[in-house]
């Protein structure tokens, strides 16, 4: 941890004075590892999107009346440099764009990490385009009954409603907001990273003590970042795909993303390290020089092996909680979905308790009311 964060830390505590260890790590909601008896914090992933489309206000609001203790705000940029909620910088996917014809002009290609993309992308709409647009869910196995409703929020708007509420638990909402694809945003001369610190600034939220996480799949923003603000930071780390075997595979095939198994500034910089040396002792200290926590693809902690005819075997648990928090980086992974893991055969609550069980700080869930129901139900081991 920095000079800067620790400084920050010891403030917080002499202000507590005699509370104990536990409300203070709960107070801050810093990189310490979880104390014992501690639950683990819900993250609503992308607002309540199982049930309404993502990253919406109206979202937002029906995951924290879940139960949430956090909120996910996915942001990219406009053309007029304002930070907005959208899972990628490209618009059909989640909103009616497509079926505008005054925006049929600005469907266009852009490299995005390393693959070719033709769509709209909001770096070429001003905010007041952007507010003319409706969201849409974007699975297919998910109600479409709510498309068309609701506006696309401004990360303002985002931190405005999150100040306006408090959890079940009566504490603060906290925000977790990912900053998505920076390098291209830099490239296009929008500072998403400042754009974000701008933002949290105006609402008093850019401190260490703050309910917020700031996650990244890039590793310079962050540690831009940590030069700049005592927030906390959270390295995001991905894998291509999962071998037969359960082992990780990081060769992305030419023409996809790249950062799906590597940092994408990183490869810009001619960087050979993938997502896996993050999983090394080597790379959890380096993590731990920037960053509060450390938050993975599910397999990285439990893995699983598919038989030929896709049955699915659990493997025991990695050691990536036991490293992450050796050197006290918070573990978030990601993403707890109803559809997915279908070995729990109709008990997505196990999948959460098997996670819990393995000692992760937290859990980024599409279903915020089975999370918030799974923590509740969990029993620690003794």
């Amino acid at each position: 941890m920095n000079k800067i964060k620790m400084v920050s830390i010891i403030a917080v505590t002499l202000m507590l004075g005699l509370c104990s260890c536990e409300k203070i790590d709960d107070f801050i909601g810093g990189g310490k590892p979880k104390l014992e008896g501690m639950k683990p914090i819900v993250i609503a992933h992308r607002g309540a999107q199982s049930i309404l489309p993502e990253h919406t206000l109206e979202a937002y609001v029906k995951s924290i009346e879940m139960g949430a203790d956090f909120i996910e705000p996915d942001l990219v940029m406009t053309k007029d440099g304002v930070l907005i909620a959208r899972h990628e910088p490209f618009m059909s996917g989640t909103t009616n764009v497509a079926d505008i014809p005054e925006f049929a002009s600005l469907k266009t290609t852009k490299k995005l990490d390393g693959k070719e993309v033709t769509d709209w992308f909001a770096s070429d709409f001003t905010l007041a385009q952007i507010k003319t647009l409706k969201a849409k869910q974007a699975r297919a196995d998910r109600s479409n009954e709510f498309d068309g409703l609701y506006e696309i929020p401004t990360f303002s708007e985002i931190i405005a409603l999150a100040k306006s509420r408090i959890t079940k638990n009566n504490k603060p909402v906290g925000i977790y907001p990912e900053i998505k694809h920076p390098y291209f945003h830099n490239e296009l001369g929008l500072a998403i990273e400042d754009a974000l610190l701008a933002e949290l600034s105006k609402f008093n939220m850019n401190t260490y003590d703050a309910p917020v996480f700031v996650q990244c799949f890039e590793v310079a923003p962050l540690q831009y970042i940590n030069t700049k603000s005592t927030v906390k930071l959270v390295q995001l780390i991905s894998t291509y795909d999962v071998n037969a075997d359960g082992t990780l595979d990081y060769n992305v095939p030419v023409g996809d993303f790249i950062s799906y198994a590597s940092p994408f500034d990183f490869y810009a910089k001619g960087d050979s390290r993938t997502y896996e040396y993050f999983t090394t002792e080597e790379g959890m200290r380096f993590t731990a020089t920037y960053a509060d926590g450390i938050g993975p693809w599910k397999p990285f902690i439990i893995p699983f092996k598919k038989d030929a005819n896709g049955a699915i075997t659990v493997l025991p648990k990695t050691n990536f909680v036991d490293l992450a928090h050796k050197y006290n980086l918070k573990v978030h992974p990601y993403t707890f979905r109803n559809e997915d893991e279908k070995w729990r055969e109709g008990n997505p609550e196990g999948e959460y308790h098997l996670f819990f069980d393995a000692g992760v700080d937290g859990v980024f869930s599409d279903y915020t009311n089975v999370a918030v129901d799974a923590v509740l139900t969990w029993q620690p081991k003794q």
